[in-house]
């Protein structure tokens, strides 16, 4: 598994292709890499590095990305186990609910079912708008021009995930960092293990405190499960730790990476705010288009597997890439096209099978709802800065802006930038 040479071996007698680095996207951009294409083409299932933890199979047509994210022999290690065959090291081990499974992962699942399903989340919608109308009118206050990205991105996203949750948001600046390390451990394995200790610890505290003081939230409903002995005490601190890595950073990148889109194709901007009602497959293709999980699915095989004309042997790692299945030709019509009628719109953003992302809902709706209340406040609403010279997040897998530098000054008149080019 560790080292130089190609994993495993052809199903055929195709002979093993070369093993290169893992596809990324160019720094300042958000992908997907730019090799995507030419692998569904040629090397649809590809040897790649991992950095120094060895060499995976690298997915990129999308039958076998929807194939893998769904097949029981293939499971997500969680990054105190990486890379496999290594000692043991000794940072806890950090269990989100993607790596938990078992009879465990299904009741937490039943327990999450209710306040993350359609039903709850539609019935969320109107606290959603309150809390994305309060952090604009605090953005727009006193000027005609700010961040969106600090100033909205990054807030309205947490915000939801505390409230709804129970984290306390005033405590975001002890959980943060830890969480954003562990989220990018794909690049930086060392830094992820190392805040595995502090994020269980911080969890743990989180449990203690709703039992003392509960809450009207979900964390305090899986105390109470937990003590009445539905849930174990790992499935509670997987649910708390999948919160605080990823409960609500991915959903601040793709607010991000589509507010980005929007402002630089301008026909596509205006089309949304003459169309109102088109939002709903305007999520749907932004979440396609946007290739937020450029490559943060690592599954390991514990058995043997073929996929295309490739044997993964047990012990094997796979990354199938979202991104790439996103834009695959043979499923997407004018891949790399931003349509925001596109219908039907199969694609691969949350996942698939047993661990897809039960925050669906969720997430869905903040995009709408995040983009809806942007549209609404500034109705001219432009770009301050050349896209090629915005700041990136080019530290992980997961690529978006950090600033997005925008007026909301009335043009008086001035015409709207010309062109709608394909970021």
């Amino acid at each position: 598994m560790n080292g130089g040479h190609a994993p495993g071996g052809p199903a055929r007698d195709a002979p093993a292709p070369p093993v290169s680095d893992l596809p990324l996207p160019e720094p300042g951009t958000m992908g997907p890499p730019a090799e995507c294409a030419r692998l569904r083409a040629h090397t649809p299932v590809a040897p790649v590095r991992l950095g120094s933890d060895g060499v995976a199979w690298y997915l990129t047509r999308y039958e076998d990305v929807r194939a893998a994210l769904a097949d029981p022999r293939l499971i997500r290690p969680d990054i105190t186990a990486w890379p496999p065959g290594a000692p043991p090291g000794d940072a806890p081990r950090l269990v989100t609910m993607m790596e938990l499974d078992g009879p465990g992962h299904r009741a937490l699942r039943r327990a999450v079912a209710e306040p993350f399903g359609l039903k709850a989340v539609e019935a969320l919608a109107p606290r959603l708008r309150a809390l994305a109308d309060r952090l604009l009118d605090d953005l727009a206050a006193g000027s005609d021009s700010g961040d969106l990205v600090t100033g909205f991105a990054e807030p309205f996203p947490l915000l939801v995930m505390c409230e709804l949750v129970g984290i306390p948001y005033a405590e975001r600046d002890l959980f943060l960092g830890p969480a954003d390390a562990a989220l990018g451990a794909l690049l930086t394995l060392e830094a992820g293990r190392s805040v595995t200790g502090f994020l269980r610890s911080y969890a743990l505290d989180l449990a203690e405190r709703k039992r003392r003081e509960p809450g009207r939230d979900v964390l305090t409903d899986l105390v109470r499960r937990w003590d009445a002995g539905d849930l174990a005490e790992e499935d509670v601190l997987a649910f708390t730790l999948s919160m605080l890595v990823a409960g609500y950073r991915t959903t601040t990148m793709f607010l991000a990476d589509a507010l980005l889109v929007l402002l630089t194709h301008p026909a596509r901007l205006a089309d949304l705010r003459r169309h109102p009602e088109i939002m709903p497959t305007a999520v749907e293709e932004l979440l396609r288009h946007l290739p937020v999980m450029n490559a943060n699915v690592v599954l390991l095989a514990e058995e043997q597997v073929e996929i295309a004309d490739r044997v993964v042997r047990a012990g094997e790692a796979v990354v199938p890439s979202i991104a790439s299945a996103n834009r695959d030709e043979r499923v997407f019509a004018e891949p790399d096209r931003l349509d925001l009628r596109r219908a039907p719109n199969p694609h691969l953003a949350f996942g698939r099978g047993v661990h897809n992302c039960f925050g669906a809902h969720l997430a869905r709706a903040e995009l709408a709802v995040g983009l809806a209340a942007v549209l609404d406040r500034f109705p001219h609403l432009q770009l301050t800065a050349d896209p090629r010279s915005l700041p990136w997040e080019d530290d992980s897998p997961a690529k978006s802006p950090l600033r997005l530098p925008v007026t909301w000054r009335n043009p008086a008149g001035e015409p709207c930038p010309a062109g709608d080019g394909v970021l």
